[in-house]
């Protein structure tokens, strides 16, 4: 349920960050929107008087901050420039089993084969379903999506693996904060030379991403994943790209093509496989 939830806060990442580009600049929007994050979570960690991460735990969070802090909010929002949320769903497409065989390859988890086929299967059919969606076609800001696809299950893996040995807030919260003084110095930059407007749009796609998505969801999701392990947990992404497209269709007022049911149905049953799946 843990890691569902936090599927179901990063189903509305995109969303949120087509609202924020409606009036912040992309370099703008992302500094901001780290630099927020980890101010509420310093504000956290601080309150509750949590103790300095042993220096082992450094390098990991270091790998969760250039992820999940720094590397995908960065190239999926300026890939969401010139792409529709519809179409850089196809990089959550992939993550369920990127992030699969990452966490395979770091911390020797073997799933089952039944495991690996459902898995194969669940992201086939979601790259089918957004491939056919946009007309087949690749454009330049995929270069950005698959970029943001790898940089992102290493920080989920990495994140996984820590919040065994410590809670998942503190994971992200610590990931948070050693990016800070990037993100500070960016946000500075960016603001001297990109467009600030605060609309409606633009303030809700900025809180959001920043409070939602940067800090609740991942609380919740690492926990998820420190509980049932990181390749299952991976897998219940299935589920994201197919939200994120109902979330598009209501926020953003995009087309809901015919093969979205059929799909979902498709991976709903790859999702069930994979949670009883051995291994």
């Amino acid at each position: 349920m843990l890691a569902a939830l936090g599927v179901t806060a990063f189903s509305l990442t995109f969303p949120a960050t087509a609202w924020g580009l409606d009036g912040i600049g992309p370099w703008s929007l992302v500094t901001l929107r780290g630099a927020l994050s980890a101010l509420i979570a310093g504000g956290c960690l601080l309150a509750l008087r949590v103790p300095v991460p042993h220096r082992r735990h450094w390098a990991g969070l270091a790998v969760v901050g250039a992820g999940v802090v720094v590397g995908f909010p960065l190239l999926t929002t300026l890939a969401l420039r010139t792409s529709t949320t519809a179409h850089a769903a196809v990089v959550v497409g992939l993550l369920p089993l990127t992030t699969a065989v990452l966490s395979a390859l770091r911390t020797g988890a073997r799933p089952s084969r039944m495991f690996w086929a459902a898995a194969l299967t669940g992201a086939a059919a979601v790259i089918a379903f957004t491939v056919q969606q946009s007309g087949g076609a690749l454009s330049a800001a995929d270069l950005y999506l698959f970029g943001a696809l790898l940089i992102c299950a290493a920080g989920y893996t990495e994140g996984g693996r820590l919040a065994r040995e410590m809670p998942g807030w503190q994971v992200i919260g610590w990931g948070l904060i050693l990016c800070l003084p990037l993100n500070a110095v960016g946000a500075v930059i960016a603001l001297q030379h990109e467009s600030f407007q605060l609309t409606g749009h633009s303030t809700a796609g900025l809180l959001y991403s920043a409070i939602g998505s940067q800090f609740l969801g991942l609380v919740v999701w690492y926990r998820g994943m420190a509980a049932i392990g990181v390749p299952k947990a991976s897998q219940l992404q299935l589920a994201q790209p197919l939200l994120t497209l109902v979330w598009s269709v209501f926020l953003l007022g995009e087309h809901l093509p015919v093969a979205a049911p059929l799909t979902a149905a498709a991976v709903l049953v790859c999702i069930a496989v994979t949670q009883r799946a051995r291994g």
